[in-house]
């Protein structure tokens, strides 16, 4: 353990909507793999979304309510984690660009450091280097946007999918190139979106790999709808369930 973070340590869980709503199990995983690691993780009561959305789709001032109460609920936690590179990315990255009071952005200055996504965390805080288990499949990895770009998530996820025995781990070619998703993106442009991630369920099917992962269940929701659509068999699983998985939690 890295001593920043003594066991016993009490670890926020910062759960994203879609992942409440569509992915719990991915919620439950960073969970169980954080109890294993001899740490404490608490659910944030009354916790709601920390304005991604509204941002990207260029409304502003009205996620600003919405990072002031994230940050009201978590400035208390020393560790805050979450199972997504992109909401965390809206949190320790883009509250900057917004227009905080004076004591949001007080509560922005702590949080940021605080905050960090799953693989990350155990990475870097933890000073994880081996998960241990087994997960019999050839896995390609999705590299996240917001993940790779905004929180450079590299090689702490190759690394702890490479230590699990029987698992396969496939860079497919454009393994770091948008799915295609990019949240109200594909709403607003349905067929390039479809396009883009085409192209990269392509990739995945010619490494042969059975499963795609990634840190983003977002992303991973929008290559599992198209490969459905398409009949592609590829499975999607968060890299966080995956690992819960190898280890038989």
């Amino acid at each position: 353990m890295n001593p920043n973070v003594p066991a016993g340590s009490t670890v926020a869980l910062f759960i994203p909507c879609y992942t409440e709503q569509i992915f719990p199990e991915t919620g439950m995983a960073l969970a169980k793999l954080l109890r294993h690691f001899g740490l404490i993780p608490v659910n944030v009561p009354h916790q709601t979304c920390c304005g991604q959305p509204a941002f990207n789709t260029g409304y502003r001032e009205q996620a600003v309510p919405l990072a002031e109460r994230f940050l009201r609920q978590f400035e208390l936690y020393d560790w805050i984690v979450a199972p997504s590179g992109s909401c965390v990315s809206m949190v320790k990255v883009f509250y900057g660009d917004l227009d905080l009071s004076d004591r949001g952005r007080k509560r922005w200055a702590k949080v940021k450091e605080r905050i960090f996504e799953g693989t990350q965390f155990l990475y870097h805080q933890l000073g994880i280097r081996e998960i241990g288990g087994s997960y019999p499949a050839r896995v390609a990895l999705h590299e996240s946007c917001h993940a790779k770009r905004e929180l450079g998530v590299d090689g702490e996820i190759k690394a702890l999918l490479g230590s699990i025995k029987e698992l396969d781990l496939v860079i497919p070619p454009g393994s770091d190139e948008c799915c295609g998703f990019g949240g109200t993106f594909s709403m607003k442009f349905p067929e390039l979106s479809r396009e883009i991630g085409l192209d990269k369920l392509s990739a995945i099917q010619k490494s042969g790999a059975q499963i795609v992962t990634a840190v983003d269940d977002s992303c991973l929701m929008h290559l599992h709808g198209l490969a459905r659509r398409r009949n592609i068999d590829v499975r999607t699983v968060h890299a966080l369930r995956i690992m819960a998985k190898a280890m038989g939690l």
